[in-house]
């Protein structure tokens, strides 16, 4: 029987897991190599330039850009506050003169005799790293940032939104296969990252927004309810930089699809653990999941794992499309040709034909799918 081999999405109680932690432009690094770091201490900060806020000094004085130096009472360099005089004309026998007041605070960045412009650098705006997971700094980038290092419970998700939030683990659902309804979601998870069971509802994650979540995590949402609770489509290919009140991870895929029970339970395990959560998600290159990052010790309680996938495509395997147009779908292996075959895009590729739960099939190629596990 024709079979492949394809990567699923990682579920497991207990790996070795590295964050690189680093800053978008040099800066100072906080810590040392071998120090005790939690998730919310901040490694390394820098201070990200200013906005630049452009002066047309001549316009406001009504005099020729080659004036404007001379009528300036700050020169490049100087600090100014808001109100504070920066410009003044002569005025005709010293009367009538015209005078300029910083509507901001900032540094004088340049004044032009040539186009009459003052520019005005803003404050500097701080940037702060923080390490993401507890455990040891086990390298130090020097000016850039830190690799953390810890022995964690790993659940990644095949889709998210919004960036990384922190909070203990709080189980809404009951079973894996439950409906994570508004009712589920109560005012004492403030703070916490929810766990749900199957479909999410739009108006269960504006609940969640409102008592003050960190995260929501269940196994799938219908497109409709992610369009109605972000107001809008969202393009699927990168997300993370959504600013919805709460990070939300889907771990299974869209429509009425309940959590595997393999992840449920290691949730269930960990209930009461501090939580590392992201929900940044890319299906093109460089891919990136959405995950939710447990630290644990040698004294931890978990459930035992079931061994490490063998990634084996047989007929009748389940399987997630991870690429459109059929992202998020879940189905099973009906055939596995052998050979290539020439693609929409009149590319070769190996292929698979997978049957959906609605009984349609679609020829993908091998590459756009991934395990179930658990």
């Amino acid at each position: 029987m024709a079979h492949a081999y394809t990567p699923g999405l990682t579920v497991t109680p207990r790996k070795s897991y590295r964050a690189r932690r680093v800053l978008p432009i040099p800066g100072e690094v906080l810590v040392e190599v071998g120090q005790q770091v939690t998730s919310r201490d901040v490694v390394a900060r820098t201070e990200m330039p200013g906005d630049v806020t452009p002066l047309n000094m001549a316009n406001l004085l009504s005099v020729p850009p080659g004036d404007v130096p001379a009528c300036m009472l700050v020169k490049e360099g100087d600090r100014v506050e808001v109100g504070q005089p920066l410009a003044r004309t002569k005025g005709l026998f010293g009367l009538f003169k015209t005078e300029y007041k910083s509507r901001v605070a900032g540094t004088v960045e340049s004044i032009s005799s040539v186009t009459g412009q003052v520019m005005i650098r803003g404050e500097p705006i701080r940037v702060e790293t923080k390490a993401y997971i507890s455990g040891t700094v086990a390298e130090v980038l020097p000016n850039e940032g830190v690799v953390v290092e810890a022995e964690v419970s790993l659940i990644q998700g095949i889709f998210g939104i919004a960036g990384e939030a922190f909070g203990k683990i709080r189980m809404a659902c009951a079973d894996h296969d439950q409906e994570l309804t508004e009712d589920l979601i109560h005012a004492d998870m403030a703070g916490c990252v929810v766990i749900g069971g199957a479909r999410v509802t739009a108006s269960a994650v504006r609940r969640a927004v409102d008592i003050g979540a960190a995260a929501l995590v269940t196994g799938g949402i219908d497109d409709q309810d992610l369009r109605d609770f972000l107001g809008y489509d969202l393009g699927v290919a990168i997300t993370g930089s959504e600013q919805v009140g709460l990070t939300l991870i889907i771990t299974e895929g869209f429509g009425e699809i309940s959590m595997a029970k393999r992840t449920f339970a290691l949730f269930a395990a960990r209930e009461g653990a501090d939580a590392s959560v992201n929900g940044a998600t890319q299906i093109r290159a460089g891919v990136m999941r959405p995950e939710v990052v447990i630290p644990v010790d040698a004294n931890t309680p978990l459930p035992e794992s079931p061994g490490g996938p063998s990634g084996k495509l047989d007929i009748g395997t389940q399987v997630r499309v991870i690429r459109d147009p059929y992202f998020g779908l879940i189905g099973e292996v009906a055939d596995l040709p052998p050979e290539p075959q020439v693609l929409e895009s009149e590319s070769k590729a190996r292929v698979l034909v997978v049957r959906f739960e609605s009984g349609r099939e679609a020829t993908i190629p091998r590459a756009n799918v991934e395990l179930i596990e658990g």
